[in-house]
């Protein structure tokens, strides 16, 4: 029977995986087409969109493992679409990309069922996209309303993995070099071909030992700040999350 923490660890993949996945969709790509948005000003303005119209430093803080100028750019660049259209049209790519990759996922509804309290009962604090999109209403249908939740819960741990890399002393760019990525919206990835889809200007420096140290103990900070949200499920249900993570990644 797994325990919160195995529960965190054994989820962050597959959570990843299929909240982030509609970011980089067919349907994504066709809201920038339709409303003449370049990639990543829909993405700023539809995933960021849930802290309000703010100053573009403000999703700086939020947005901590872009490159400062880019998320500036993008932001304000993504101006001409309100925030709020922006994040409705983001959601709804969220749960169209759901129904397409796990509608024949006869587990969703119970995913959901699952989910639904760990993300209702965990602490907000570090977390503001988190919370902005914990705000956001969920659709019915349960392979939307699955996609959605492992999105909302996929904010949360990297709202808790940037307080970690902050805390350990790494700058960003340090953080996303010194290891390699797995659960990202398209599979595994080193660290240096993160920094480039992250658009971190070249030259890299090589991490040494050391820091490939310290960011390892940010994954495991990272696991055991997670192990708290999950926390709400008894070890039968957090077995049965595992199980229907695992099988929704056959989709």
């Amino acid at each position: 029977m797994a325990d919160p923490r195995t529960t965190a660890r054994l989820a962050k993949g597959p959570i990843g995986r299929y909240g982030g996945g509609f970011m980089v969709s067919r349907e994504a790509k066709a809201l920038c087409e339709r409303h003449g948005l370049g990639p990543r000003e829909l993405y700023f303005r539809g995933r960021c969109g849930v802290l309000g119209e703010c100053d573009a430093d403000v999703v700086v803080s939020a947005a901590v493992f872009f490159p400062p100028a880019h998320v500036e750019e993008s932001w304000n660049g993504g101006r001409k679409l309100p925030v709020e259209q922006a994040v409705e049209l983001y959601a709804g790519a969220c749960h169209e990309w759901g129904r397409r990759r796990l509608g024949g996922h006869e587990g969703c509804a119970r995913l959901a069922e699952l989910l639904e309290p760990v993300v209702r009962r965990a602490s907000s604090v570090g977390a503001p996209l988190f919370a902005g999109w914990r705000a956001v209403p969920l659709p019915d249908d349960p392979p939307a309303r699955a996609t959605q939740l492992m999105h909302v819960l996929r904010e949360l741990r990297g709202g808790l993995h940037a307080n970690a890399v902050v805390a350990a002393g790494l700058r960003p760019l340090e953080a996303i070099l010194a290891a390699d990525h797995s659960g990202t919206p398209f599979g595994d990835a080193a660290g240096e071909t993160i920094a480039r889809f992250f658009q971190w200007p070249q030259p890299y420096e090589r991490p040494g030992p050391e820091m490939i140290a310290r960011r390892a103990a940010v994954e495991e900070t990272t696991d055991d700040l997670s192990a708290e949200v999950f926390s709400v499920l008894n070890d039968h249900e957090s077995d049965e999350l595992i199980e229907l993570l695992r099988f929704g990644q056959a989709h």
